[in-house]
C-alpha cells in the first residue's frame, strides 16, 4: 500500500510540475500596473500576497512578531495573504491567471518557474527603499538578462551537522553520501526534503568522480544525474528522516535519533546552545544556499503597495524580525543588531563575513538548457520535472 500511494504521489506531482513548467514559454507578459510601481505614489489601499508559513506575520503567532501592523498604518495599504502549503502549491497559485497576487516571497523551487512563466515582474530596483542596503552577492541570484526579478529577504545555507559525542568531524560531503561511511551511521542520518537536496550530491561527486566533468550543482547534463540517482539510492537506507521544517531535524538530534545529517547553521546553534553536543562543519566540496526573495506577480492590481512592501520588508527592523522568527538569515546585515538572539543567529550565518557568502552556491531552479560556459559544451541539462521526479523514487517510493 505505502508504494502504491508513492507511485501516484509521483504521478500527480510529476504531471503537475510538467503542466506548470510545459506552460513556461506561455505566461503573458507582465501588465503595466505590475511595472508601472513608484513609491512617491499613493498606495492603492491593498496588498494581496502568497507565502509559506512565517513569511508574513501580523501578531496573530506571537503579540511580539508583528511587521504587518506597523506598515498598514504607515502606508494605508492593508495586508491579505495566503500560506501556501507547498512550493509546488505556491507555483500553481502563482501561474494561475484567474488569481492576481501582488507578490509572493518564493523560495528557490518556485522563483526560476515563475521568471520562466512570467508569472513574475522584473523589479524596478531604483524605486526600493533600502534597496543598496541588501547584500551585494544576494542582490544578483535572480537577475537574469539585464533585469532583477526578486528582492532578498531571508536565507539560509547547508552544512554538515554531526553528534560529537558519535560521530569525528566530517570533512565533505562523502560523509553522507559515500555509502561506506553513510553506512556507519546507518538509521540515524537526516537530509532536507527537496529535490533541490541533488546539488549537494552534485558536490561530492563533482570531487568524487572527476569523470563525470560537473561544473554547476545546479545544472547536471541527464549522465551526471544517473550518476546523483545512483548515490541517493544507495544511501536511502541509512536516512532516518527526510526533514522539511528545521524542528524536525532539530528534534531528531536532540531525541538521539539523528548523528549525522545536512542542516542549517541555526539549528546547528540551538542544538549547541541546549548542551547536545551537535556541531556544524563545512564541507571540503562547497555549501549550498537558499534565498527567498520578494517577487513583484505578472498581474499584480496593487503595484504601489507592492512596492512599499518591498521597502517594508528590506529594513533592518523587518528583517530582524524575519530572521529571528525563521531561524534564517537577514539579506540585510544592518539587521544584525546586539539583542541576544538577533547576534546569535547573525553569528551562525556569519553574516558580514564576506569569504563565508561567497563561498555559498546559492540554489537555482534547474533548467533544460545548460547555462553557458558550462558543462563542457553540452546544452541539454535536467530541469525540475526531471529532479523531482529522481527525487520522489528515491526518497519516497518503498523498495
Amino acid at each position: 500500500m505505502g508504494r502504491m500511494r508513492w507511485k501516484v504521489t509521483l504521478a500527480v506531482a510529476t504531471a503537475a510540475v510538467t503542466v506548470l513548467t510545459g506552460c513556461s514559454g506561455g505566461g503573458a507578459e507582465p501588465t503595466e500596473a505590475a511595472r508601472a510601481g513608484d513609491l512617491t505614489g499613493q498606495g492603492e489601499g491593498a496588498l494581496n500576497l502568497l507565502t509559506l508559513a512565517g513569511d508574513v506575520e501580523n501578531g496573530s503567532s506571537a503579540p511580539r512578531v508583528d511587521w504587518v501592523t506597523p506598515f498598514e498604518e504607515r502606508t494605508g495599504c492593508r495586508v491579505s495573504w495566503r500560506v501556501a502549503r507547498s512550493t509546488q502549491d505556491m507555483t500553481a497559485m502563482m501561474s494561475n491567471p484567474d488569481r492576481r497576487y501582488d507578490g509572493v516571497a518564493a523560495p528557490p523551487e518556485v522563483s526560476g518557474r515563475l521568471i520562466a512563466g512570467r508569472h513574475a515582474a522584473p523589479v524596478r530596483t531604483s524605486a526600493v527603499e533600502g534597496y543598496k542596503r541588501l547584500d551585494p552577492k544576494l542582490r544578483t541570484v535572480l537577475r537574469q538578462e539585464d533585469e532583477t526579478y526578486g528582492v532578498p529577504y531571508l536565507w539560509d545555507a547547508s552544512l554538515l551537522l554531526y553528534d560529537v559525542n558519535a560521530v569525528p568531524q566530517p570533512n565533505g560531503w562523502e560523509a553522507l553520501f559515500e555509502p561506506g561511511q553513510a553506512r556507519r551511521h546507518a538509521g540515524r542520518v537526516v537530509v532536507r526534503d527537496t529535490p533541490l537536496s541533488i546539488a549537494e550530491v552534485a558536490l561530492y561527486l563533482k570531487r568524487a568522480q572527476p569523470g563525470l566533468r560537473i561544473d554547476d550543482p545546479y545544472s547536471l547534463t541527464p549522465k551526471q544525474l544517473a550518476a546523483v540517482r545512483k548515490v541517493l539510492e544507495r544511501q536511502r537506507p541509512s536516512v532516518q528522516t527526510y526533514w522539511a521544517a528545521q524542528a524536525e531535524a532539530v528534534a531528531a538530534f536532540a531525541g538521539g535519533e539523528a548523528r549525522l545529517g545536512a542542516g542549517t547553521p541555526y539549528q546547528a546553534d540551538v542544538l549547541s546552545r541546549a548542551g547536545r553536543g551537535v556541531r556544524a562543519a563545512v564541507p571540503a566540496e562547497g555549501v549550498t544556499g537558499r534565498l527567498t526573495s520578494w517577487m513583484v506577480g505578472a498581474r499584480a492590481v496593487n503595484p504601489n503597495c507592492m512596492y512599499k512592501w518591498l521597502g517594508w520588508t528590506a529594513s533592518a527592523e523587518v528583517q530582524r524580525q524575519a530572521a529571528v522568527w525563521n531561524g534564517t538569515a537577514p539579506a540585510n546585515p544592518a539587521a544584525c543588531s546586539d539583542d541576544r538572539a538577533t547576534a546569535a543567529l547573525c553569528a551562525a550565518y556569519r553574516v558580514g563575513d564576506r569569504t563565508a557568502l561567497d563561498g555559498v552556491t546559492f540554489a537555482r531552479t534547474p533548467a533544460k538548457l545548460c547555462p553557458a560556459g558550462k558543462n563542457r559544451g553540452e546544452r541539454t541539462c535536467t530541469d525540475y520535472v526531471e529532479w523531482s521526479r529522481i527525487w520522489i523514487e528515491t526518497t519516497k517510493l518503498d523498495r
